[in-house]
């Protein structure tokens, strides 16, 4: 087994380029059919994501510059735009790098814990086209433990390190549980969008959407079960919200103090959380005044994203510690597995000179030889052709003027043992 991982990701490569050596779900099954047939590979697996795109093989008979040709016409991309973005990892290194990858390592936000679900749903469609051999398939299983491992000796992950994330961690912290809160979003762009999924994630069930276009919102909130409800509408369902997050383009605020005061009273002096991740900012900063309204703007995300991070930059040390030891550990059993072949085919050899010369030895006695001599005969034959093959190895080493092979083959052979 020859391990061999090639590709691009955001480091190396413009997202024109990784558009174009993207493999979409229609594409897969062939990519995965030409590299077992036309490059003879013995096992493959295609990683392709909006930040990599990677192929993990066991090489069989083929070899680097040929699954890179390969690459280079599938796509039909020129060679000399691709190849300078290409990396080439081979044996441990590929194993470290896969290790890394599942690891959030060496992601564009590090830590990260979608790419996990995403190489595990790379390895269960090759697995589907029925492109992974026992190698390979022992590989992705190892890693997916030693994933496993690292979120669970460090905090890698345990960090916001988005504002999105950030803004829904905060509303944790404050709020015993988001899943009987009721939340307002404000606003239906992409980052809304994600603080509905982080919420959705965190168990929360009463979302409402209020956004300038209705139509917008309504695509947004249908995903999450959201209710709709246009800008003007905000200051009569303000009163129900327990935490507002807002994040629009418009250019003056949105909700006021006075708004804000108003629907405190209303809800009898129950705490709000309102948290403006907007710039110019929607929610006016005099609301923090007001001594039942909690507000955050996206300064106060950031500053707790930039420590997030710092503090993910620590625990990044123990993981890489981690994926260093588990794939040097993987990487000498795959050794263990060199000399399988070697170690069966020379006991089948020696057994089959045991037998020949045990079955000469028995028809002799049979025919009436003296015993004594039948075996003596049988021992010095036997000993003759299992010590043939090692004593011409010494006698090549030797005349060679090979010491350092002499010396493996004196090991072999239990010579230099100490008694």
């Amino acid at each position: 087994m020859s391990l061999l991982a090639i590709g691009i990701n955001h480091n190396t490569a413009s997202v024109d380029l990784r558009e174009k050596v993207a493999f979409p779900p229609e594409k897969l099954n062939r990519a995965l059919n030409e590299l077992r047939e036309n490059t003879k590979v013995n096992g493959s697996v295609i990683l392709s994501t909006c930040n990599r795109t990677e192929i993990y093989c066991d090489t069989g008979d083929s070899n680097k510059s040929q699954l890179i040709d390969w690459l280079i016409r599938f796509h039909n991309v020129p060679a000399e735009e691709l190849k300078p973005s290409l990396y080439v990892y081979e044996e441990q290194a590929a194993i470290k790098h896969l290790m890394r990858v599942s690891c959030g390592l060496d992601s564009l936000v590090l830590g990260e814990p979608q790419i996990l679900g995403q190489v595990k749903q790379a390895y269960s469609d090759a697995r589907e086209h029925q492109s992974v051999e026992g190698g390979i398939e022992k590989l992705f299983q190892k890693t997916f433990s030693v994933a496993k491992r690292v979120r669970t000796e460090t905090e890698i992950g345990g960090s916001a390190v988005s504002v999105a994330y950030a803004a829904c961690t905060l509303a944790r912290q404050i709020f015993e549980s988001i899943a009987d809160s009721t939340v307002l979003l404000v606003g239906a762009g992409e980052t809304i969008e994600l603080v509905a999924k982080h919420l959705e994630g965190h168990g929360c069930k009463h979302m409402i959407v209020a956004n300038r276009t209705r139509e917008r919102a309504e695509i947004l909130a249908s995903q999450f079960g959201a209710q709709v409800i246009a800008l003007n509408e905000i200051p009569d369902v303000l009163p129900q919200a327990d935490i507002v997050i807002s994040s629009t383009a418009s250019p003056l605020p949105i909700i006021g103090k006075g708004m804000v005061e108003t629907a405190i009273k209303q809800r009898r002096y129950q705490p709000m959380l309102l948290i403006d991740i907007a710039v110019p900012r929607d929610i006016e900063s005099q609301v923090g005044e007001l001594s039942d309204a909690y507000l955050y703007t996206v300064d106060d995300l950031q500053s707790i994203v930039d420590s997030n991070i710092e503090q993910r930059k620590v625990e990044a040390i123990q993981a890489e510690a981690i994926v260093s030891e588990e794939s040097a550990q993987f990487m000498t059993w795959m050794r263990s597995l060199q000399a399988v072949d070697s170690i069966r085919q020379y006991r089948k050899h020696a057994n089959d000179t045991r037998q020949d010369i045990l079955s000469k030895s028995l028809q002799a006695l049979a025919a009436g030889g003296d015993p004594e001599k039948v075996l003596l005969e049988l021992s010095n034959k036997l000993t003759n052709k299992l010590i043939h093959a090692p004593t011409k190895a010494l006698q090549d080493a030797a005349e060679q003027g090979d010491p350092a092979k002499l010396m493996v083959i004196r090991q072999s052979l239990g010579l230099d043992q100490t008694k």
